[in-house]
């Protein structure tokens, strides 16, 4: 199956994928280092990427489609809906209200992730507090898509948060731990052990790792327009590889088939 453009949805002769958004948030490093990254480790009985280290994100929902048309008129759909997903799922995960107008203080972000929570629902929680948005703050960075029934079609984002001075929580039903580090820490953290990454995130800290800030992250995305990646398998002499195509961004293309984790 050919790639089909990143603001549309699967054909429907395609496999039955199920739309879903991540948000890579960047903060600066105390130590003055390379920026940090937010994961959250997922509870092992979750049903994808249990017990891995995952940037905040999910599933799109109705209501994430219904605000986006609303405020992002101008915006493909997929797209629009993916940025409001992503923003409402790093609020309920981890309780950091992102792409807001005005500040959010941490007790105010608490009752909006409470609400969040009791509700569903990303516009109820802008009308209680009163909250403008600016999805626009977050970039679209990838699209990664196996193609396979049920797998997740994600549509990938950036944003700088700047400070580090947030409080934030994890999400105890699908979460069981939040943690800051680089790129290049996170990598180290997996080959060590310490946490397990899937394909796709793996290959996305690679790259992430390149960059010494947000601005050199804008440049090479810019440098790379998204298009959908379909992770597939490859024959080698050594055995089956899980590959990704060429001109995406990626310093890493692959690795054995053995030792990825697919979530």
């Amino acid at each position: 199956m050919s790639s089909t453009p990143s603001d549309q949805p699967i054909p429907a002769e395609g496999p039955a994928v199920v739309p879903a958004a991540t948000v890579v948030i960047f903060r600066h490093s105390a130590t003055g280092g390379a920026p940090e990254v937010l994961m959250v480790q997922r509870a092992k009985e979750m049903r994808f990427a249990g017990g891995a280290a995952v940037f905040p994100g999910g599933r799109v929902d109705p209501a994430d489609r219904e605000l986006a048309r609303r405020l992002l008129p101008n915006e493909a759909e997929e797209i629009a809906a993916a940025r409001i997903a992503a923003i409402r799922e790093t609020l309920e995960e981890t309780g950091l209200m992102i792409a807001a107008r005005q500040p959010v203080g941490a007790q105010e972000a608490a009752q909006a992730r409470a609400l969040l929570l009791e509700d569903g629902r990303l516009d109820t929680v802008l009308a209680r507090f009163g909250w403008e948005l600016e999805p626009a703050a977050l970039t679209f960075f990838a699209h990664w898509c196996p193609l396979s029934d049920k797998a997740f079609d994600t549509r990938f984002f950036v944003m700088d948060l700047g400070t580090g001075a947030v409080d934030i929580t994890v999400d105890a039903t699908e979460n069981t731990r939040l943690f800051w580090a680089s790129a290049a820490e996170a990598l180290d953290m997996a080959d060590s052990g310490d946490i397990s990454v899937i394909f796709p995130t793996r290959r996305n800290l690679e790259r992430l790792a390149q960059y010494a800030s947000h601005a050199e992250a804008l440049a090479d995305i810019a440098a790379h327009p998204v298009a959908r990646i379909h992770p597939g398998i490859e024959e080698r002499e050594d055995g089956q590889w899980l590959v990704i195509a060429e001109g995406h961004g990626y310093p890493v293309l692959g690795q054995p088939r053995a030792t990825a984790l697919r979530g």
